[in-house]
C-alpha cells in the first residue's frame, strides 16, 4: 500500500473565501487550451486565426461549465433535479459530468463556427486536441479532493483515502484516468492532428479513444453510491455513456476517411489572416 499524500483540497483561503484545487485545475486546463490553441492557429490548415482564439476558449469554457453541470444532474442525479429543481444551481456542492460538458462544447462550437464563418467539423477537429490536458488536470483535482476514488484492491499501489468512511485500500483510479484521458489522449491527438486529416477524423479519434479509456477505467472506479451497477450487474453509468461515444467515434473515422477531403484551412477566410 502507498500512503495517500493528503493535501488540503482548499488551495487558498482568504476569510470566508475558499479556492479549491479542483477549481484551479479547471482554470489551468483553460489556460493550457488557450496556449495550445494559439500554437495550432499558426498551422496553414487551421480554421481559426490567432485573434479568434480567446473568444473560442471563452465559448468552450461556458459550454464545459453549463453542459457539465446540466449533464451531471440529468445523467447522475435526475431524481434530485426533479424533486428540487433549484439544486441545479448549487454548484458549490460539486457535481460535473464530462459527457454533459462534451455536449456543451459541441453546442458552443456550433455557435462560434457560425460567428467566424467556418464549419462545425473544422472547429471540432481544431478543439479536440486542446481538451485532454484539462481532463487530466481535472482528474488530479479529483484525487486531491478525495472524490471519485477507485474500488477496493490488494494491489501494492492501492491507497486509503482518509475521507473514505470505510477506510478501504482502493485503486487511485483518478490517477489512472489522468494518465489515460489526459497524457496519453493528448499525445495521440496532438500527433495525429499535426498534419491535415479528413474532416471529423480528429474528432472521431477523440470520441473513440476517450470512450475506450473511460470504459476501461470504470472497471476500477467505484460507481456512484446512489446508482451502483446497472446493466448485467456490472456496468456503470459512466460505461453506459461511453459506449455511444465509442460507436460514434468509429463511425466518424470510417465516414471521414471514405468521404471527406483534406481541409483547405484559411484560404476560405481571405484576408482575415
Amino acid at each position: 500500500m502507498i500512503p495517500y499524500p493528503e493535501i488540503d483540497p482548499v488551495a487558498i483561503a482568504i476569510g470566508p473565501l475558499k479556492v479549491h484545487w479542483y477549481g484551479l485545475m479547471y482554470l489551468a486546463g483553460f489556460v493550457a487550451a488557450w496556449w495550445l490553441a494559439l500554437k495550432r492557429s499558426a498551422k496553414p490548415w487551421s480554421p481559426v486565426i490567432k485573434s479568434e482564439v480567446e473568444d473560442l476558449i471563452l465559448y468552450c469554457a461556458i459550454g464545459v461549465v453549463v453542459g457539465g453541470r446540466l449533464g451531471y444532474m440529468f445523467f447522475y442525479n435526475f431524481g434530485e433535479l426533479v424533486e428540487h429543481p433549484l439544486s441545479l444551481f448549487k454548484v458549490w456542492e460539486g457535481g460535473m459530468s464530462f459527457h454533459g460538458g462534451l455536449v456543451g462544447v459541441m453546442l458552443a462550437a456550433t455557435i462560434y463556427a457560425r460567428k467566424i464563418g467556418t464549419t462545425f467539423p473544422a472547429l471540432i477537429d481544431f478543439v479536440a486536441p486542446l481538451v485532454p490536458i484539462g481532463l487530466g488536470l481535472g482528474r488530479i483535482g479529483n484525487f486531491i479532493g478525495q472524490e471519485l476514488w477507485g474500488r477496493p484492491t490488494d494491489a501494492p499501489w492501492g491507497m486509503v483515502f482518509p475521507r473514505d468512511p470505510e477506510l478501504l485500500v482502493r485503486h487511485p483510479s483518478q490517477l489512472y484516468q489522468a494518465f489515460l484521458e489526459g497524457l496519453v489522449l493528448f499525445a495521440v491527438l496532438w500527433w495525429f492532428s499535426s498534419k491535415p486529416r479528413p474532416r471529423l477524423a480528429v474528432g472521431g479519434l477523440f470520441l473513440t479513444l476517450y470512450g475506450i479509456f473511460r470504459f476501461l477505467t470504470e472497471f476500477v472506479r467505484e460507481p456512484d453510491a446512489h446508482i451502483g451497477y446497472e446493466w448485467f450487474g456490472w456496468m456503470t453509468r459512466g460505461q453506459e455513456l461511453s459506449l455511444p461515444m465509442i460507436a460514434a467515434g468509429i463511425a466518424l473515422l470510417v465516414w471521414s476517411y471514405r468521404t471527406q477531403p483534406l481541409p483547405e484551412g484559411r484560404a476560405q477566410k481571405g484576408g482575415a489572416q
